[in-house]
């Protein structure tokens, strides 16, 4: 008893022997021994004869039972004595109902327990392990999920990337749209000022004429009917005479009479006339078109872009490809018929010639291309790394090549579950589903390759028009281990 720990003892004292934890409402019997008011009542329910002591099993006689203060106040203290005991021990954490360290852990209940907790019958049946076992698993559980976490975070980084990479690709692509459409449309503003100021100009000059021409009438008309005034004037004084005078030099009065006879005006000439009804054409023409023009631009518009994109299926020869045994890589397979290509294990002993790839395993399609649109469906069996798509015929044979328009290769890759479009630099793909059946699509004429599912024709990637070169273009295959291509008919 002398190495006994007091804390230790004074806690079994203050420990109820039905629960086995701290005293709740603690109260005495006749034998002198203290239960927690609940655990003895519940002891006691349903006998309704004579009770006894659990402890001593002495006979009670009577039910009645007297709480005991002191015990109480006891537990108090032994509570605290049991949390400065924890504290001095190395500062952890106690259990708050018995102040008890907390050094096991309830996996069902999944909290840290003290070993008061362990004997109760909240825990009794419970699994029950010591916190720094428990620790340690659950670490390695939550670091595989810090793993997780962390490689699905880096994905969405390289998906924000490449959201933003496609997101200035296409800022970059409106910019020259609203370039081409600014300027389109300020040459045609140029062209309909310019033949504005044409028009009117035509119509300044007959203006001008027909003005000139009436100031000439108005004048010679002015000055006729100033002179038949005059003339009027004369011959009204003359007969107002008496007839000796009036027959004085009446001859001479009859001539200027006579002579009087004003000229008709200057009418405008047919010519001018025909010049006035030109423009009045030209304008109601010019109206019209410019009201049909209107009325058909948005229309026109909707139905090019939809022939544009339907030329992407539409007018292209099916291509009838062979595989190239002379450029295949020593690891590729190539059945007779030319249309399939697996990897192999083995290096083949393959003669060297300067047409075959002897460091990365690419092969080639017998046929080139030059001019016109060309299409080519391929299957994919199996394995994680390829690569279709199609290579100039001068594409580098020795060594290691650049799987970019650099090297002279336009293509997609498939590595592992990321696809790649193979530009410089490559750009991922966010892809939702594996294509196994691929069309790739040649427009010589353009300088563009396309791809698409070969299901539903959904597009995949589409190289910019001009970015293939002039010049001989043959298909081109990348074959991965475990890997398998097969050109459809």
């Amino acid at each position: 008893m002398a190495t006994e720990n007091p804390v230790e003892s004074l806690q079994e004292e203050a420990t109820c022997p039905i629960c086995l934890e701290y005293f709740r409402e603690p109260v005495i019997l006749e034998c002198g021994h203290n239960f927690c008011r609940t655990c003895i009542s519940q002891c006691w329910e349903g006998s309704d004869m004579g009770v006894s002591c659990p402890q001593c099993r002495e006979t009670v006689q009577q039910r009645n039972l007297r709480p005991n203060r002191q015990l109480a106040n006891v537990i108090e203290i032994a509570k605290r004595l049991s949390f400065q005991a924890a504290k001095g021990s190395g500062g952890e954490k106690v259990c708050g109902e018995h102040q008890e360290a907390l050094k096991l852990f309830c996996k069902v209940d999944q909290i840290p327990i003290c070993v008061v907790c362990d004997r109760s019958r909240a825990h009794r049946t419970h699994t029950v392990v010591p916190i720094e076992e428990a620790a340690q698993e659950y670490k390695e559980k939550i670091q595989a999920h810090l793993k997780t976490r962390r490689e699905e975070r880096e994905t969405l980084l390289g998906f924000k990337v490449t959201a933003e990479v496609k997101s200035q690709e296409y800022l970059k692509r409106i910019e020259k749209e609203k370039q081409k459409i600014v300027s389109e449309f300020q040459q045609l503003r140029q062209f309909l000022e310019e033949q504005e100021r044409l028009l009117l100009a035509q119509l300044e000059k007959l203006d001008k004429e027909i003005v000139k021409i009436q100031n000439e009438n108005i004048t010679k008309l002015s000055e006729e009917i100033s002179q038949l005034s005059e003339l009027i004037s004369e011959m009204e004084g003359k007969c107002q005479k008496p007839s000796r005078e009036f027959l004085q030099d009446v001859r001479s009065t009859l001539s200027r009479c006579e002579k009087g006879k004003f000229q008709q005006p200057m009418e405008i000439s047919p010519e001018h006339e025909k010049r006035l009804s030109d423009f009045s054409q030209k304008t109601i023409l010019l109206m019209e078109t410019l009201r049909t023009f209107k009325d058909i631009l948005p229309s026109e518009l909707e139905r090019k872009v939809g022939e544009s994109r339907g030329a992407h299926t539409q007018g292209k020869i099916a291509a009838n490809v062979t595989l190239d045994p002379d450029t295949a890589h020593p690891h590729l397979v190539l059945s007779e018929d030319g249309k399939n290509v697996r990897r192999a294990d083995r290096w083949q002993d393959l003669p060297d010639n300067p047409k075959r790839f002897d460091t990365v395993s690419c092969v080639l399609g017998c046929e080139g291309f030059t001019s016109g649109r060309h299409c080519l469906e391929v299957e994919v069996e199996g394995g994680q790394y390829w690569a279709v798509g199609v290579a100039r015929e001068s594409v580098r044979r020795k060594g290691w090549i650049s799987l970019s328009p650099q090297g002279g290769i336009w293509a997609m890759e498939r590595c592992r579950d990321q696809f790649w479009a193979l530009t410089s630099p490559a750009t991922c793909l966010p892809l939702r589903r594996f294509p196994c059946r691929i069309w790739m699509y040649l427009d010589c004429d353009r300088g563009q390759v396309t791809f698409f599912y070969a299901g539903d024709q959904a597009p995949i990637f589409t190289f910019v028009p001009a970015s293939v070169p002039w010049g001989r273009i043959h298909p081109w295959f990348w074959v991965g281990p475990g890997s398998q291509l097969s050109l459809c008919p």
